[in-house]
């Protein structure tokens, strides 16, 4: 959708804004949800995507059914889904940031971030040069299936599902935090008693872990919401002082939910892409004669900025603002050991983006609640890729999970 509106305009702007200034304020990104979980079981930030994902599911669904929104996502899907998430997982974990997290840090003044995010528009511009041939070997075989959502294959309205999705994802939850939670097997084969009874118990666990896990979300519920009652901080204070990553993933949902029914599906590295051949054609060439911006990326062949390219930009001057008011904002030089892992990470995570038709807000975030195939898929692959890296990286020290 090209600049033809003020208000598309102004409320790009807006959005953009108030995403880098939530993503600034929680340290929210995607690397540090999975890495940190998988290297030493810190949910910090895991609980803000998780919290995000299911608020923001709720919230689509529903304008799904009213008809308040832009399409869902749903690229064709396949081995290729897994495959290009597989390369994205393990860029942005070398990097050591995702798509969002080196916008926001890039804003913050981390020097090394531009640099991936430069190595980043490199890996775009390689890909839409080698598409018509990736597009043959790659898109045609492995993502054979035409794109699908969940919210279209099941009997129910939008609403109704997506409701469901997530009291499914909070059963698996409350079953997967509450198990560690329950005692050991207590018959110790004392006796034929105590095993029947033992038996019993067994056969019962995942109903007593279920349990178990809910009481503990309700807990928590229960602890943030007086944590927010009880603050008595000044205002001025609670804005500078850093944003719990749980409260910042529900308001991250709200916005969403706007850019949805404004937009679309919020999306990072698309609209990065569209970058990539924009500025190339401010050198004077021809952008638009190349395939995947002038007919894939660009509808219409005219490459020009659009309303999601000056989201993104809003989204570094938001996390700058956000970053210089709380005085977090300062220029950080790169590491030069690491300069590899920059350059590498930034060059797979910009391919990776594109054989996964995505990358971790599109594919986890906004994908997972639009109830996409294809982001499932992708989806499973970052996570595999980001469970590899992270244990090559920690390798000599090694990971909690």
């Amino acid at each position: 959708m090209a600049l033809s509106s003020t208000g598309y305009v102004l409320t790009s702007v807006l959005v953009g804004l108030l995403f880098g200034a939530l993503l600034q304020k929680s340290r929210f990104c995607f690397v540090s949800a999975f890495r940190d979980f998988v290297a030493f079981k810190d949910t910090r930030v895991l609980k803000g995507v998780l919290a995000g994902v299911a608020v923001m599911t709720v919230f689509w669904s529903v304008q799904a059914t009213f008809g308040y929104f832009r399409g869902f996502w749903t690229p064709a899907w396949g081995v290729g889904s897994v495959l290009g998430g597989l390369v994205f997982g393990l860029g942005m974990t070398l990097a050591g940031g995702c798509a969002s997290g080196t916008l926001y840090r890039a804003g913050q003044g981390y020097v090394q971030f531009w640099i991936v995010l430069a190595f980043m528009f490199v890996g775009y511009v390689l890909f839409a040069f080698a598409f018509p041939t990736v597009e043959s070997f790659y898109f045609t075989p492995l993502n054979p299936f035409e794109g699908q959502t969940l919210y279209l294959l099941a009997p129910f309205s939008p609403a109704v599902t997506g409701v469901l999705a997530v009291a499914i994802g909070l059963l698996v939850y409350a079953y997967v935090t509450g198990r560690g939670k329950l005692p050991d097997d207590p018959s110790d084969g004392a006796s034929a008693v105590a095993d029947t009874r033992a038996s019993t118990a067994l056969a019962a666990r995942p109903v007593n872990a279920i349990g178990v896990g809910l009481r503990g979300v309700v807990d928590e519920l229960i602890a943030v919401a007086r944590g927010v009652a009880s603050d008595d901080r000044p205002l001025t204070k609670r804005l500078r002082d850093p944003w719990d990553a749980r409260l910042a993933g529900v308001a991250m949902a709200i916005v969403a939910a706007g850019w949805f029914w404004v937009h679309g599906h919020w999306a990072i590295t698309g609209a990065e892409a569209r970058w990539a051949g924009y500025l190339l054609a401010l050198t004077g060439y021809d952008a638009a004669g190349v395939e995947y911006w002038g007919s894939v990326l660009f509808f219409d062949g005219e490459i020009t900025v659009t309303v999601d390219m000056l989201m993104i930009a809003s989204l570094i001057v938001g996390s700058f603002v956000a970053a210089y008011l709380s005085g977090d904002f300062r220029v950080r030089t790169p590491n030069r050991e690491r300069l590899p892992n920059y350059v590498a990470g930034g060059l797979l995570m910009g391919v990776g983006s594109r054989l996964a038709a995505g990358c971790n807000i599109a594919n986890l975030f906004s994908g997972i609640a639009l109830l996409s195939v294809h982001s499932f898929l992708a989806g499973v692959g970052i996570l595999v890729g980001v469970y590899l890296m992270t244990h090559y990286m920690y390798r000599e020290v090694g990971c909690a999970i």
